[in-house]
This record gives C-alpha cells, sequence and structure tokens, in this order.
C-alpha cells in the first residue's frame, strides 16, 4: 500500500513525484510513479536540438528549483527570453511586453532536457519515491467513500505483469487521454481545432543575442519563433491540416523562404486597416507617450535541421472535475490548451505547486491525504486559474483567425491599447508567470 501513486511519468508526472519526494512532511511516506516507458538518459545531450520545446515561465522556474530539478536544467542548457513580439499580419498593430532591465521573461527549454532534468531529481530522491519504469496500469478499482470492514478502503491499482497495487491517493499525470480520468468516470470536454502545429528547429542567418520570443497572427494561425541559443531558433506554427502536410513535404529552401516570408511580408494589409492603425497610434502616442515601444525585426532563418520537422493536430480538452475520492488529476489529463501562448505545461506546473501545497498541510496535520475535502480546494484554486487562461487562449484563437476588416479593425486597436497601457501588460505578464 502506498501513500501516494503518480501514473505519468511525462513532465508533469515526474515533477509531480519529485515534489512530493522533496517535501518535508513526506519524509515517512511511500511514494510511487508508474511510467509505461523506459527511463530517460540523463547523462549527455546530443548536439542537435529537440524539435519539441516549452516555454518555461518564471512561476515553473520556481516550483522546479524548490525541489532541485531547475539546477539540473541549468547544467544542460536552455536560453532565457527578456522580451516576446507578438504582432498582426493584417495590420501593424503589435504588443510588446518586456521587464525593466531586461530582466529574464521566461526560458525556452527542451522538453528531453526538462525530463532529463527530472530524471536525475527523481534519483535524488530514490529513497522516498519508487520509480517503476516499463509499468503499464489496465485497470483501476475505486473504493466507496464509506467503506465496510470487508472492503479496502484504497485504489486498487492492476498493472500489465498482473501485479496490483494499493494506494490512498491516486494522481492522474497521463495525458490528454488519461486513463485514470476515463476509469473514474469523469467527463472530458474536448474538440479538435482544424489546425496541426507544424515543429522544426531552424538556424538563424547569423548570430545575434537572440533573447525574443516572436508571435506572428496570420489568418491561417499563429507562427512562433522561439530562441534556442545565439544561432538557432525552434519554430511552432499553427496552421490547417493541409497547409501543415505541405509544410512538411516541402524541400529544404522552399520551406526556409515560406517561414521568412510569414514573418516579414506584408501581403494580408490593406489601406484602410493600415490607415485607422495609423491614426489611433498617433492618438494613442500623444495620450501616452512613454506607452510606446519600439518594433523589432524578427531575425532571418538560413536553414533547417535535417528530420526536425514534425506535426501534430491541435485542440482543447478540460475535465469537468479535477478531484474524486481518492483520486486527482493534473496536466494535459485535465486540461489541453492551443500552444499559442505557450501555457500547456506551465499550468501543469501549476497544478503541482498547488496540490503539492494541500496534500504537505494534510500530511502535517495528519489527514487523510485521499480526503475530498483538501482535494476540492485544490480543484476550486486551479480550475479558477485555468478556466479564465483557457477562455482567454480560446478567445484568441478565434479573433485571430480571421481576416474580416471589422474584426481586423477591432483586435488592431484593442492590440494598440493594451501595448499603450503599461499597468494592463503587467497584469498579463503576472498572470502568465504563475
Amino acid at each position: 500500500v502506498y501513500d501516494v501513486v503518480v501514473s505519468g511519468g511525462g513532465m508533469v508526472g515526474s515533477a509531480m513525484a519529485a515534489a512530493l519526494g522533496h517535501d518535508v512532511h513526506f519524509r515517512e511516506k511511500k511514494i510511487l510513479l508508474l511510467e509505461a516507458g523506459p527511463r530517460k538518459a540523463t547523462d549527455c545531450l546530443p548536439e542537435s536540438y529537440s524539435n519539441r520545446v516549452s516555454s518555461i515561465s518564471l512561476g515553473s522556474a520556481t516550483l522546479l528549483s524548490s525541489f532541485g530539478a531547475w539546477d539540473h536544467v541549468c547544467s544542460l542548457r536552455f536560453k532565457p527570453f527578456h522580451r516576446m513580439q507578438v504582432w498582426d499580419a493584417c495590420s501593424e498593430a503589435m504588443i510588446i511586453f518586456d521587464k525593466n532591465n531586461l530582466e529574464d521573461m521566461g526560458y525556452i527549454v527542451e522538453n528531453d532536457v526538462i525530463m532529463a532534468a527530472l530524471t536525475k531529481q527523481l534519483d535524488a530522491v530514490s529513497d522516498r519515491v519508487e520509480v517503476l519504469y516499463r509499468s503499464r496500469a489496465v485497470g483501476y478499482t475505486w473504493p466507496f467513500p464509506c467503506h465496510t470492514s470487508d472492503t479496502s478502503p484504497w485504489v486498487k491499482i492492476d498493472l500489465a505483469d498482473g501485479r496490483r497495487l494499493e494506494t490512498k491517493l491516486l494522481i492522474g499525470a497521463d495525458g490528454q487521454n488519461s486513463m485514470v480520468r476515463k476509469a473514474a468516470g469523469i467527463q472530458n470536454i474536448h474538440y479538435q481545432y482544424d489546425q496541426s502545429a507544424v515543429v522544426a528547429t531552424l538556424h538563424l542567418s547569423e548570430a545575434t543575442d537572440n533573447n525574443v520570443a516572436w508571435q506572428r497572427f496570420l489568418p491561417s494561425g499563429p507562427i512562433a519563433l522561439l530562441p534556442l541559443s545565439d544561432t538557432a531558433s525552434s519554430l511552432v506554427w499553427s496552421t490547417s491540416h493541409e497547409h501543415a502536410s505541405q509544410l512538411l513535404n516541402m524541400d529544404e529552401e522552399s520551406f526556409v523562404d515560406t517561414i521568412n516570408s510569414a514573418f516579414w511580408s506584408n501581403l494580408h494589409h490593406s489601406d484602410f486597416i493600415d490607415t485607422a492603425g495609423s491614426v489611433f497610434r498617433s492618438a494613442i502616442s500623444l495620450l501616452m507617450p512613454s506607452g510606446t515601444a519600439a518594433r523589432q525585426l524578427p531575425p532571418s532563418i538560413a536553414r533547417v535541421d535535417p528530420k526536425s520537422r514534425a506535426v501534430f493536430p491541435l485542440g482543447m480538452g478540460h475535465a469537468t472535475e479535477y478531484v474524486r475520492h481518492r483520486v486527482a488529476l493534473i496536466g494535459d489529463a485535465a486540461h489541453r490548451v492551443h500552444p499559442l501562448a505557450g501555457q500547456g505545461v506551465n499550468m501543469g506546473f501549476g497544478d503541482i505547486a498547488c496540490l503539492t501545497h494541500h496534500l504537505s498541510t494534510a500530511a502535517f496535520d495528519g489527514k487523510d491525504l485521499g480526503s475530498i475535502k483538501h482535494l476540492l480546494q485544490f480543484e476550486t484554486e486551479r480550475q479558477r486559474h485555468n478556466l479564465s487562461l483557457m477562455a482567454a487562449i480560446d478567445l484568441l484563437k478565434r479573433l485571430y483567425s480571421t481576416s474580416v476588416a471589422p474584426f481586423v479593425l477591432l483586435r488592431t486597436w484593442g492590440l494598440q491599447t493594451t501595448n499603450a497601457l503599461s499597468p494592463v501588460k503587467e497584469q498579463i505578464m503576472a498572470f502568465a508567470s504563475k
């Protein structure tokens, strides 16, 4: 019988297990991490960058630091960014996020680096956290909230190799197709966007400080360029399934030309929108001269890493409940979002920080870890944060997926106004950095 079993050893599941293993109030608890795949290599990284990266917020970096994993990330490789520039392909409107003295706004880290760091940290707490690799759960048996003397009060977990485990609390961190969520009978509201994301590792035409995260909203979807080093960046281009397939199969020269054009071309501009936006921008600069910031030009792309191009479909999903008696969902098992704001894994790390806090308090007070009472506190806090963020991301995606003039004008004025209002931008950055 374990006190906590975390099902799913991806970035969020591994971080959850490592956070509990580091917690002072869990010193005497038995924690298990179940991972269907093999153990990730931690000793050396390939020279070439992975095409799957995450934008790690300051809040997520703080969480990873709290149990020692961020030190491992820093010893491997990561790239801080000091500025974000977001602009519209249908107008001159833009918004720039930065901090005083060009402090770090966040970090671009390869998912493989995060996993290697978390695996190292799990090794460091192996006396408190047991990890079962190549172990797949095939069934769960749930206890009744009020058990009788002849029934077990714990969750039973059947593994593919025939073993049966029991736990006082099961944490589902097993992704968007979560078996824990399905087995617990928790409804998941989801739909597929009519889009796929194209990812690739790109090399710049010349070396630069490369500390800006760039994103341009095209009518077909947002395209983002995220810094990896002074000479390399990561591409995330959300577009139609048909266009994504074309991008995947293009020759390298055509692919590079298409990316440069997507960031530099004014093909979607109209004289009416440009004039209306210019007049509005001039009025704002008179009223709030300190609120305007100079536009920077994105770097030019020279080539793409061979075999780094890949495509995956995009969707949105949200579990109607994050908790049941002795069960909690975190990460993609609880919520899935469009990558345009780079908040997917940060939402999962936010879940960990919140759940760890409530479980640590319960352990200190000697309470039942699987009790619905404190699990509901976690659910309330995280749903309040996650739902508002998901709604904002979905609204942005829909607002920028059109080139109809009234909508373009509306978002142009909205973007220009927001860019001029420093307190509003600070609130947005504070919310996104949690």
